[in-house]
């Protein structure tokens, strides 16, 4: 039995404040899947343009050699699919750094980035949290002297 040759694949993360997206990319007919379900079914509806942001910018030609299979959870509706973009990017951008060559990954990060720097480095913010005093963060309840 002849042996089999290694799985050319790699596997990277999407962050937007509590949504994690964990992305799958190796060779294959360019399918995206998230969570077993293709990208075209996604909710919000009105945010699945953002979702196609990566595939419009660097062409469909780009993801016909690989398939990227995401698992997301955490967050919100609209923090997944930040996250799910991200990782869509990031995962596009390792594969071809590890298995195609330097300066086309070099052409596709430099598309992403001048397009919008989020696709590839995730947003630092998080909720700050409640304190006493007050109803929220820095907000304090209402002085009164009589």
């Amino acid at each position: 039995m002849a042996p089999k040759a290694p799985i050319q694949a790699v596997q990277v993360f999407g962050r937007k404040k509590t949504a994690t997206a964990v992305a799958h990319c190796k060779q294959g007919k360019g399918i995206i899947k998230v969570n077993g379900r293709p990208l075209e079914h996604l909710q919000p509806q009105t945010l699945r343009y953002k979702l196609h942001e990566p595939i419009y910018l660097l062409g469909k030609d780009r993801f016909a050699g690989v398939d990227i299979r995401i698992r997301v959870k955490g967050g919100g509706a609209i923090a997944q699919i930040y996250a799910i973009r991200q990782a869509i990017s990031k995962s596009l951008v390792a594969y071809y750094q590890k298995y195609v060559d330097e300066a086309s990954k070099n052409e596709i990060r430099d598309i992403l980035v001048s397009y919008d720097r989020s696709l590839l480095v995730a947003d630092p913010r998080r909720c700050e949290p409640k304190k006493f005093g007050g109803p929220g963060a820095r907000a304090r309840y209402q002085k009164s002297y009589r």
